[in-house]
């Protein structure tokens, strides 16, 4: 049965006009986009650092957020709010290092990096594996998601699932034809609703819990209530398994395996998303070194507070679970009535008063469209800009150019929604943040260990690098898949546990580690056949990691609160 009342649904169109008219405004104030590529693309020099911050906010926290973090909540608790905190830090790593070496080198997209720094052979490899990526991992798993939140309110029909999922679909067509100023612009508002929505639905969340236990409207003490009957999901570090311990707390070290998460996966998860990823700092390559740092530690402090949006309302969906609440609505989709985490925040959604419902579900979409949005025009560009004209049509016009970089929008959410129909790829059954992270995971060590010998180790040689990006996808398959069955449950490198189907799994953080390991190694020996300075090394100098007054406050502050959450939750 649908919660939505009549007042929900005026709130939702007013704020879909809002966004779509606002972007058609920008888009017919700066009608340069039309046949620019740059500006169409990078939105070059014309977002602000304010601007850069939220575009990259509301890029980033989508329905693998909302709703996939949001069931890690509810399944693991607070442990997963490593990969924002962290992220944090990462994006002050991607700030103060990375950017300067972007900047300086004229570097508009990811593969153009591997062609200069490399050769084409590399630049092609990841073209292709990026877009691949993107359209098959990302695209799907944010439309899957997404359409299933809002579905569950609907009243939870496959029908209704099919037309939400064509509808965001559409949305984000109309946000992502205008270019990168487009979508940077509209993501201010979006970011906007995303966290005045987010807040607002935790803030009810809170007071549920609260009423539940019989202490009346009071946030605080719903609160204080999580912690007291859910205090195994308030620890940021999970211990290691032993024998006897209990199948979820298995599955929860699986996914977030305590301190060894910090000594590889997570970082290499976030320096790779946020600074080798064409998505994200696509955003910030058109911009000036200044503005481009305090959009990014701008995004860094937004994502402090993340958590709070996407990750309390699960916890509050598994304590109100627990006290025998939310049953129907944490098991819809199922197929024997078994509990769906993905379901938690769609569930506590359910609570919200009319109004509220709405203003909620368009912070939801705020999110979902707003990703879709860069990531199909990042789809667009790599596309474009490292394929069509490098390799199709050498001779493209800058307006023939922009009209194939329409074209593949939308053919790339065309691709998306065939695959997301039925939940071909199975995005459903290991959770939707998982699943993202799990399969990026598979490229992500190769990648990254390309990125930070190119930037940082003159020697590196562009054998190298193709070796490096094969050796990092093999080690992850072998990790990920074959280790456990070829050597073993227990090596010197790695220790393998039961997952809940009975099989043995090493922890994908791990897995990561050890491909990024392998594949630093293999790389380093090889580029040590080379010259001691690769000729297509970058030139770096100390000056352009210096940083202002302004910045190194804003990232003194940011790890000043990383530190105490640390401190208070560990």
């Amino acid at each position: 049965m649908s919660k939505f009342a009549t007042i929900d649904i005026v709130i939702f169109v007013i704020y879909f006009f809002i966004v779509a008219g606002y972007g058609y405004y920008i888009y017919r104030k700066k009608k340069k986009a039309v046949s620019d590529t740059h500006d169409f693309f990078l939105a070059e020099g014309s977002l602000t650092w304010w601007a850069i911050g939220a575009s990259l906010i509301a890029s980033n926290i989508s329905a693998e957020q909302f709703i996939g973090m949001s069931g890690n909540g509810y399944s693991i608790g607070i442990a997963v709010a490593a990969y924002e905190w962290i992220a944090a830090i990462a994006l002050i790593i991607v700030a103060v290092w990375f950017i300067p070496v972007y900047l300086k080198n004229k570097i508009f997209t990811m593969p153009q990096f591997l062609k200069t720094r490399y050769n084409e052979t590399v630049a092609l490899i990841m073209a292709i594996f990026w877009l691949f990526l993107y359209v098959f991992v990302n695209l799907t798993s944010i439309l899957f998601l997404g359409s299933l939140a809002i579905n569950n309110l609907m009243g939870g029909s496959p029908v209704t699932f099919e037309i939400i999922m064509i509808a965001l679909s559409v949305f984000a067509v109309i946000i992502t034809l205008g270019g990168m100023k487009v979508i940077g612009f509209t993501d201010v508002i979006q970011v906007g609703v995303l966290i005045i929505g987010g807040l607002a639905t935790t803030y009810i969340a809170l007071i549920v819990v609260s009423k539940a236990f019989g202490f009346g409207e009071n946030a605080i003490e719903g609160f204080n209530q999580l912690v007291k009957n859910a205090p195994d999901h308030f620890h940021m570090i999970f211990a290691k398994p032993v024998p006897g311990t209990p199948q979820h707390q298995v599955d929860n070290y699986l996914t977030i395996p305590g301190l060894l998460s910090y000594v590889a996966g997570i970082w290499i998860i976030n320096l790779n998303y946020w600074g080798c990823n064409q998505y994200i700092t696509q955003r910030a390559l058109g911009a000036d070194l200044q503005t481009a740092r305090k959009g990014i530690l701008f995004a860094g402090f937004l994502k402090l507070l993340m958590p709070i949006i996407v990750m309390l309302p699960g916890i509050a969906a598994y304590v109100l679970h627990q006290k025998g609440m939310l049953q129907a609505e944490m098991a819809i989709g199922s197929k024997h009535g078994e509990v769906m985490s993905d379901n938690a925040y769609s569930a506590i959604l359910g609570y919200l008063p009319n109004g509220l419902i709405g203003l909620s579900l368009a912070a939801l979409t705020a999110a979902i469209v707003a990703s879709l949005a860069g990531k199909a025009n990042s789809i667009s560009t790599i596309f474009t800009l490292d394929v069509y004209k490098k390799y199709i049509k050498k001779d493209a016009d800058e307006k023939g150019m922009v009209w194939v970089g329409r074209i593949t929008i939308i053919a790339a959410l065309i691709i998306a929604i065939a695959f997301t129909w039925n939940d071909t790829l199975g995005i459903g059954g290991q959770g939707g943040f998982t699943y993202i992270q799990k399969y990026t995971g598979f490229i992500s060590p190769g990648v990254f260990a390309m990125f930070i010998l190119g930037m940082f180790w003159k020697r590196t040689t562009g054998a190298a690098a193709v070796v490096g990006v094969i050796t990092g996808f093999l080690m992850s398959v072998l990790f990920n898949i074959f280790a456990p069955r070829w050597f073993g449950p227990e090596t010197i490198l790695y220790t393998a546990y039961k997952n809940a189907d009975g099989n043995y799994e090493i922890p994908f953080h791990i897995c990561m580690g050890l491909a990024f390991g392998f594949t630093m190694l293999v790389m380093i020996l090889v580029s040590l056949g080379g010259p001691k300075i690769n000729p297509k090394a970058f030139a770096l100098d100390k000056t352009m990691f210096k940083v202002s007054p302004g910045v190194l406050a804003m990232i003194v502050v940011t790890l000043m609160i990383i530190s105490m959450l640390y401190v208070r939750f560990w």
